[in-house]
């Protein structure tokens, strides 16, 4: 018979840093979908694709897709999520490598994230965030309350970012960082979806000079 026990065995805890076997399964999980979503709705678009065969393509189960993401539009919009997390991190690496002090190198950097092909994927970040405001725009509750926070996100990084620059180099915004974001967003969207259809109508010194006069800043660069 086995010794009884005064005291209960102290639980076995997970180091800190360290995902449990179970937390990195869905981790992997997650991130599988996102994958074979990017490929599949890059080449086909949003609505010519089940979820069924995003989960298929993925390896997963249409139950796993639901569990994650609650359906293909929220997967679109952590896809979308993802791709402006990796465009941040390129726009701040390229930034970092110009000279900091010049804005035709902000601008240039802005610019090149939307109008620049993914090396698997082309251009397809442009193309899927334009369906997903068609989505919103005509009615969906559910996209249009997530999209319209994602526009709010992306104006206040927008603007937070240049409000920092321009303190950095002792240029004042002529807007509040609020503001500034807003315009500085419809700029690029706008001249991106012009771009899209006729690259050569929207030269990058076009979109430079343009936001520079937004900014107060005159000719830029």
């Amino acid at each position: 018979m086995e010794p009884s026990r005064t005291r209960e065995e102290p639980r076995r805890r997970t180091p800190r840093g360290h995902r449990t076997p179970q937390a990195q399964r869905k981790s992997e999980s997650r991130a599988r979908l996102i994958d074979a979503a990017a490929g599949l709705f890059a080449r086909k678009g949003f609505h010519a694709v089940s979820a069924e065969a995003v989960a298929e393509a993925a390896g997963r189960t249409t139950g796993a897709l639901y569990s994650h993401f609650g359906g293909k539009e929220g997967l679109l919009l952590a896809l979308l999520e993802v791709w402006k997390e990796r465009t941040s991190e390129e726009l701040a690496a390229e930034i970092a490598a110009g000279d900091p002090a010049d804005p035709a190198v902000h601008f240039s950097a802005m610019w090149g994230s939307l109008t620049r092909p993914h090396p698997e994927h082309g251009d397809s970040w442009l193309l899927l965030e334009t369906e997903l405001w068609l989505h919103a725009a005509r009615g969906r509750p559910f996209i249009g309350d997530r999209l319209a926070q994602r526009y709010t996100e992306v104006r206040a990084q927008l603007g937070e970012g240049l409000a920092d620059w321009a303190e950095a180099t002792g240029t004042p915004l002529t807007r509040t960082p609020e503001e500034t974001g807003a315009l500085v967003l419809g700029i690029l969207l706008g001249l991106a979806m012009q771009h899209r259809l006729e690259p050569g109508a929207v030269p990058d010194g076009l979109v430079v000079d343009a936001l520079g006069a937004v900014l107060g800043l005159g000719r830029a660069g």
